[in-house]
């Protein structure tokens, strides 16, 4: 038997609390009527309308911080994908009655996103609480105390905010020096032999999950062949970007002296165990023999690289992987596969921020990519890298940072 259809607009406007939904741009697209009760407004006036053209600060206050504090939680939520709680608020509401004349007003916010098909943010869902009773209290017989107890917690609320708000500003330092970190380790590009190549590197969308991801290509004069290898450090900022550092240096050094990427992944896992941090790295690695035009290929617990055909046919490299780096209690052997390839084709390598959502199964995001690689396929290297950028990454941007190879073969 089936349950009743329900109308979740209906929902929303019974909801007992306060609640608003703006788009990404702060313009408000719906809100409930306990919200318009609370407010005092009437909807013509709120919806449709910029969020802080209705709700400014008390211009009389120079001390407010009621728009800064909720433009800087809702722009994270935004850019983040996930929920924030704010720390209690002191924002003042006009009289809807009387203009000009402020009323002080205490909030407990929640910024919720409200995520698309593809993990996009497409509206922010604005929940608010009005705590002034608790912190104007207007009992008579032990109004003193419970003043004291109100101004108390709200000095610790702003406390609260304070701090929140130095941590963001250290977080954001640190991001930034480690993301000069990351670029001056990674290779400068220089294409292997007359064959063409493009790599791209995309941090996360304000967080700290960067500078875990690297790319190498090594051409190899010696035996006609290249190299290339991406990998993923599990951690972020400084610390992944130091470790990254020092495992695609040791990859790429393994990668000129191995028979193969199986031996070279190999040497990297008995490496990666004497360094603090690297355990669960993943990576996999490419050997390319241009003249014999066969891949050989081995990964250690990552994404597989995506072989597109010049008709579009798209194989994904899956058929030799392992677990990743310092996942076994001892060192063992790793296995090799190999498949052929025809003139024109393009390889693909990937970190797992290029294809991974939230609450998606990663099949999902290996169909988009082969989908856009096989439309785009007849592109430059470059364009192309773009093009899969364009497709695949969300509109609020990617929640790890993501490392990208093409080489036309």
């Amino acid at each position: 038997m089936s349950g009743p259809v329900i109308d979740y607009r209906v929902v929303f406007q019974a909801l007992p609390g306060a609640a608003a939904l703006l788009t990404p741009d702060l313009v408000f697209a719906d809100v409930n009527e306990a919200y318009l009760l609370l407010s005092g407004r009437e909807r013509a006036r709120v919806v449709g309308r910029f969020l802080f053209d209705v709700f400014p600060d008390n211009p009389h206050d120079p001390a407010a911080t009621g728009v800064r504090n909720l433009h800087a939680s809702l722009r994270r939520v935004t850019a983040t994908g996930e929920r924030d709680t704010m720390a209690l608020q002191r924002y003042d509401v006009e009289d809807p009655e009387r203009p000009g004349e402020w009323q002080e007003r205490y909030w407990s916010p929640v910024n919720v996103p409200v995520l698309g098909p593809d993990g996009e943010v497409v509206l922010l869902l604005h929940r608010v609480e009005e705590v002034t009773e608790l912190i104007r209290a207007r009992g008579i017989r032990d109004s003193g105390r419970t003043r004291a107890l109100g101004a108390e917690l709200y000095s610790r609320a702003r406390e609260l905010q304070d701090v929140n708000e130095r941590l963001r500003r250290a977080h954001a330092r640190e991001r930034e020096v480690a993301l000069h970190l990351q670029a001056a380790m990674l290779p400068v590009l220089r294409p292997p032999g007359d064959h063409r190549a493009a790599v791209r590197y995309r941090p996360a969308a304000g967080a700290l999950n960067v500078c875990g991801d690297w790319y190498d290509l090594v051409d190899l004069p010696e035996d006609g062949r290249t190299s290339v290898a991406v990998g993923d450090v599990v951690g972020h900022g400084l610390r992944a970007a130091g470790v990254m550092g020092q495992l695609r240096s040791a990859l790429s050094a393994a990668s000129r002296v191995a028979v193969g990427p199986a031996q070279a992944l190999e040497v990297l896992d008995r490496y990666a165990r004497s360094v603090d941090g690297a355990e669960n790295t993943t990576a996999v690695s490419v050997f390319i023999d241009w003249a014999e035009r066969t891949l050989a290929y081995s990964s250690a617990g990552h994404p597989p690289p995506a072989l597109c055909g010049p008709d579009g046919s798209v194989a994904f490299l899956d058929a030799a992987t392992d677990p990743p780096l310092g996942a076994r209690p001892e060192p063992a052997g790793r296995p090799q596969a190999r498949a052929a390839f025809a003139a024109g084709s393009v390889l693909v390598l990937y970190t797992d921020g290029l294809v991974e959502r939230r609450r998606e199964d990663i099949d999902a995001g290996l169909d988009r990519l082969a989908r856009s690689l096989a439309r785009h396929r007849r592109a430059a290297p470059g364009p192309l890298a773009d093009a899969l950028l364009a497709d695949l990454v969300p509109p609020a941007g990617l929640t790890d940072d993501t490392a990208l190879v093409v080489l036309r073969l």
